[in-house]
């Protein structure tokens, strides 16, 4: 692997996992310290993920994550839903029964973590759960695009969990689709995925999404 492709990588993990937020400035210097590398690489991996709209270059500023509006977000948002939808129904038909009954044990152990109301735990887990489906489904092209449309989103999605308090929602709503996969119904399990990603669950739920984004992480109209 390129020592870019590395770089674009570990950075589109960062961001998914809210070590970068929205808005955040990329030193290229500390990441080519942190890689032991020149700022030739850095800037070949900062070029590829502006390209996919993860980052933004801003004048005299250089490079930051990029922001959404709120138009660019509920996209984006619409496109995962499908997208993860059709993740779900490869998995479950593709699924080895080995991995449905560790899909099914991770899901209990989840559990613990929602009783607890831990919400870096949930984070974790939740990862966890999906990332088992992207690898089951056995499509890297789904997958990698699946990625990269969470390390878009990904502080806008934690911030579902806090700001509208899905936490349990998500946990039950991951239960359902645990069954629908037992039960080897794939377009069950196509149905509850993309219930489970699509923000339009009640117009009270999005209005209060919506109002709550903080300002730094939405894009000036």
């Amino acid at each position: 692997m390129k020592v870019s492709e590395r770089i674009r990588l570990g950075l589109e993990d960062d961001i998914r996992q809210g070590l970068l937020l929205p808005g955040d400035p990329i030193d290229e210097q500390d990441i080519a310290g942190r890689y032991g590398v020149s700022r030739t690489p850095v800037r070949e991996a900062l070029l590829q993920l502006k390209v996919q709209g993860i980052l933004d270059s801003q004048p005299r500023a250089g490079m930051v994550v990029a922001r959404m509006d709120v138009q660019e977000l509920l996209a984006i948002w619409e496109l995962m839903a499908e997208m993860e939808g059709v993740c779900a129904r490869l998995a479950c038909e593709r699924m080895t029964a080995d991995e449905r009954a560790e899909l099914t044990a991770l899901h209990r152990r989840a559990a613990e973590v929602v009783e607890a109301d831990d919400m870096q735990g949930w984070r974790d887990v939740n990862h966890d759960f999906h990332e088992m489906l992207y690898h089951a489904c056995r499509n890297p092209y789904l997958r990698q695009d699946l990625l990269r449309l969470r390390a878009r989103t990904g502080a806008y999605l934690r911030h579902t969990f806090s700001a509208v308090g899905r936490i349990r929602a998500s946990y039950e709503q991951h239960g359902e689709l645990v069954a629908a996969i037992q039960a080897e119904d794939a377009e069950l399990a196509h149905r509850m995925m993309m219930r489970h990603i699509s923000l339009g669950q009640g117009a009270k739920g999005l209005a209060d999404f919506i109002i709550n984004l903080p300002r730094s992480m939405v894009k000036a109209s």
